[in-house]
């Protein structure tokens, strides 16, 4: 496990939170610490990222889901499909504790992992469900659905459409997003929005790409 040097990543979330001109209170900047702290002693039992540095995984992860935070602008109810370590999940359920954010993924220790994080920083707009999106079940649709690096556009749509409330919208971040993966996507569902990101000290490329019903 790599050293955690608490004071010089709150020091680099500050920047990074002032070039995204996301205004955090010091609350929840400390929960966003806390939850690198957890991501980074899990990994390196649970190998939840590739990512090893914090200071690295705090640029990649924390900086790269909270740039896409003003896009969730508006909505209320948002499941994060292939969750993983919890992101953009758990980053958004600091930054908008106003909005209730569900979890899925498949793989159990990385439920068990996100169900500890929910606890551990006392969220209590975060649920968890470890299974296929397809065969998720809920009373009341979402109107966001978003995933990180989780699939084609095509299958993202295809296993988790049905959880889409009327008028709800898909929210994918992806690094490129591949005009061919874009123009793949079966009917109704069409492309609404490329957006490019700029994430704060980081040099590549990042988009979010919002599909609605045509």
């Amino acid at each position: 496990m790599r050293l955690f040097d608490r004071a010089a990543l709150a020091q680099m979330l500050k920047k990074g939170l002032d070039g995204l001109q996301l205004d955090l209170n010091q609350a929840q900047q400390e929960q966003l610490l806390d939850y690198l702290a957890l991501l980074n002693k899990w990994n390196a039992v649970y190998n939840l990222t590739s990512v090893r540095d914090p200071m690295q995984m705090l640029t990649l992860h924390l900086l790269d889901s909270l740039a896409a935070v003003a896009a969730f602008e508006g909505a209320q109810h948002v499941l994060d499909v292939g969750a993983g370590g919890g992101l953009p999940g758990i980053v958004l359920a600091i930054a908008r504790p106003d909005m209730k954010v569900s979890m899925i993924d498949t793989v159990h220790k990385k439920t068990a992992f996100l169900t500890q994080v929910k606890a551990e920083l006392k969220l209590a707009n975060v649920t968890v469900y470890t299974k296929k999106v397809q065969e998720l079940e809920v009373r009341q649709p979402f109107d966001v659905i978003t995933s990180r690096a989780f699939a084609d556009l095509s299958d993202f749509v295809n296993w988790s459409g049905h959880l889409l409330g009327e008028g709800g919208r898909f929210i994918a971040l992806k690094g490129t997003a591949p005009a061919e993966e874009r123009e793949r996507l079966p009917e109704p569902w069409q492309v609404r929005e490329l957006r490019a990101l700029q994430v704060p000290g980081l040099d590549a490329e990042r988009h979010l790409v919002f599909i609605g019903k045509a």
